[in-house]
């Protein structure tokens, strides 16, 4: 057990640590970085900090968090892009509430072991994947969206899980914006390969 003096001296480092980190930190990380567990778990069961999910924890004096599941995705799960439902409700393109974060990862990739919040996992190819997302600092963390345009183009590329009436809605909340990014729409859409889908629903609106 350590002495008072010692305890304190460790407790302040590992603060510091988490502190230079946004306040949030996964299990694997602190102890990468010099925070045994027996120390990430006194600071837990002394309410300094709160659980987020299963391994992420987070300084309980914080602010609340504004995107309290999209920032717990994010940190546990860093190479995924949030997408389809969540991505847009993120950018205010539907007017219904997700009940679970909608993810992509590539084809290939380990499924995630998450225990909260529920997630959806979408498998996109190599090109897919990789074009059309942005980094959004949220809470002071880092998370992958994909953007307005591309997210359109993946909501009629799985049309038949999410709903096609979920996708037209967000064409005309997206119309509604008035600076919209038609070409780039398409050009997603071409390398989700359904161009040909979503052109004839982009003429009748336009």
């Amino acid at each position: 057990m350590f002495n008072e003096s010692k305890c304190e001296t460790v407790v302040l480092k590992a603060m510091r640590i988490i502190t230079r980190r946004g306040g949030i930190i996964r299990t694997s990380d602190a102890i990468r970085a010099g925070i045994h567990p027996r120390t990430l778990y006194f600071l837990r069961d002394t309410g300094v900090l709160e659980r987020l999910s299963r391994g992420l924890y987070r300084l309980a004096d914080l602010p609340a968090l504004s995107e309290p599941d999209l920032v717990t995705v994010a940190a546990r799960i860093p190479r995924a892009v949030i997408c389809l439902f969540s991505a847009l409700s993120f950018h205010d393109l539907t007017t219904q509430i997700p009940h679970w974060v909608y993810i992509a990862l590539e084809k290939g990739a380990e499924t995630p072991r998450i225990d909260y919040p529920p997630i959806k996992v979408h498998r996109f190819s190599k090109n897919a994947f990789s074009l059309g997302h942005e980094r959004q600092s949220i809470d002071g963390v880092e998370v992958r969206i994909y953007n307005p345009e591309k997210t359109l183009a993946d909501c009629f590329k799985f049309r038949n899980r999410i709903g096609i009436d979920v996708a037209l809605e967000a064409i005309k909340l997206y119309k509604e914006r008035g600076s919209s990014k038609w070409d780039d729409v398409l050009k997603y859409a071409r390398v989700c390969r359904i161009e040909n889908v979503i052109r004839p629903y982009l003429e009748a609106i336009l």
